[in-house]
């Protein structure tokens, strides 16, 4: 086979030799563009002009989005490091797997493009031979499954209109941490981050975007990690949020996804604090190379083992509740959580069973966990930079709480829980 190459190589001398002695050896590679930098070789592959590129640790902006677009291209990457630990680490770190000593000869360079295009060629082949086996009407084998080994992470979604996401993801991680698990919470609201604030934690940096920066470039591990997590209190510990919605930019999906793989080798359950909308319509209006607005939420669900929906206690809560969930990207039927349950706002008779009846009849939810309001525990627990157990630990709200982690944990009852189903109802 010959295989197409893109070549960007930091080194003027070094691109030269390299780019020349594929050209001239007849060693089954073309070399269709030599790339001055880093947007060049990303607009060449962009374009579909070859199957391969080797570049270099030096070049500029050479960053983890960038390797994740070739990828995406279609192309196989081949890297070129000095005999350095570190910078070998790093390029791993940014999803470059196949690496070579920058003074490699041009055959070796030459062979490991040719094996890395056939290895996918291979690849392709047998997924494809595997859907053709299966018949119509079958996904592809995934293989492993895609959250992979380590922790556990669980997704706090629930829809606009503040149903008491955050409080809730606070609150459950601190009660993993008391069932013994090492926890790290994650603040992933891109319009309203507040975990910090709810910690008593002064707002002078964001863990996360710093995560997500290291990540980015591929020198984030797991000791970095918990050097940017403030720790709570033992056992618990928190990525804090943007200061600011104008940031979200920093909060990529790329990134995200190494951020919470280091963070599944290190800690027991990741709970993540997600934003509200889920929508895409940044694929349709704008280039698709992108940042995407809501980017940070589709990846926390869509990484999530384990995805709890917040509904506020209220009609409009429920309203919401029911018909967003159904968008939900996740793989595992989530646990629906109502918020604030409370007399008054459902009428008559018990507020829990009024709401538990009215999710069963328009959204198939048949065992929602209901939170009771415990308003004077909630705002002792802000004035304080507190948990609701270290305030009130008998608090109704404070136990609801504490057996929904019990559940996640494994080391409760566990429920039988019917998938949402959205239904068209008059007038909803």
């Amino acid at each position: 086979m010959n295989v197409t190459v893109l070549t960007a190589i930091g080194d003027p001398r070094r691109e030269a030799e390299v780019a020349a002695g594929l050209s001239e050896i007849d060693l089954g590679v073309t070399v269709v563009r030599r790339c001055v930098d880093l947007p060049d070789l990303l607009a060449a592959a962009c374009a579909g002009l070859a199957e391969a590129a080797v570049l270099s640790a030096d070049l500029r902006g050479l960053d983890r989005a960038a390797v994740r677009r070739l990828a995406d291209a279609g192309l196989v990457v081949v890297g070129l490091a000095p005999d350095d630990r570190a910078t070998q680490d790093r390029l791993r770190g940014l999803g470059v797997t196949d690496l070579l000593t920058d003074t490699s000869p041009v055959e070796a360079v030459a062979a490991a493009l040719v094996a890395a295009a056939s290895q996918r060629h291979s690849d392709r082949a047998g997924r494809q031979a595997s859907v053709t086996a299966l018949g119509p009407g079958h996904d592809e084998p995934s293989g492993e499954s895609v959250h992979g080994a380590g922790g556990k992470v669980v997704a706090v979604w629930g829809p606009a209109g503040a149903p008491g996401r955050s409080t809730i993801a606070l609150n459950l991680a601190a009660e993993l941490a008391t069932l013994g698990h090492e926890v790290l919470c994650v603040d992933l609201d891109t319009y309203g981050a507040s975990l910090g604030q709810l910690a008593g934690l002064l707002d002078e940096g964001s863990g996360v975007a710093a995560a997500c920066r290291h990540a980015n470039g591929g020198r984030l591990d797991g000791t970095r990690l918990r050097q940017l997590a403030a720790e709570l209190r033992p056992g618990l510990s928190l990525l804090t949020g943007i200061s600011s919605p104008q940031r979200w930019p920093e909060l990529r999906s790329e990134s995200l996804e190494m951020v919470l793989s280091i963070a599944k080798a290190g800690y027991g359950f990741i709970v993540l604090d997600a934003g509200f909308c889920l929508e895409h319509d940044e694929d349709l209006a704008y280039d698709t190379l992108a940042p995407c607005r809501n980017g940070a939420t589709v990846a926390a669900v869509a990484a999530a083992d384990e995805v709890v929906a917040i509904g506020s206690a209220d009609p409009v809560g429920i309203a919401r509740l029911v018909r967003e969930v159904a968008d939900l990207p996740c793989l595992t039927t989530p646990i629906t959580v109502v918020n604030r349950v409370r007399r008054g706002v459902v009428g008559r008779g018990d507020p829990g069973r009024q709401i538990g009846l009215a999710l069963g009849r328009y959204a198939g939810v048949t065992d929602a966990v209901m939170v009771p309001e415990d308003a004077t525990t909630a705002d002792a627990a802000v004035v304080a930079g507190r948990t609701w157990a270290e305030v009130s630990a008998s608090s109704p709200a404070r136990l609801a709480v504490r057996d929904l982690a019990r559940q996640i944990a494994g080391s409760g009852p566990v429920r039988r829980r019917t998938a949402l189903r959205l239904r068209k109802v008059q007038g909803y």
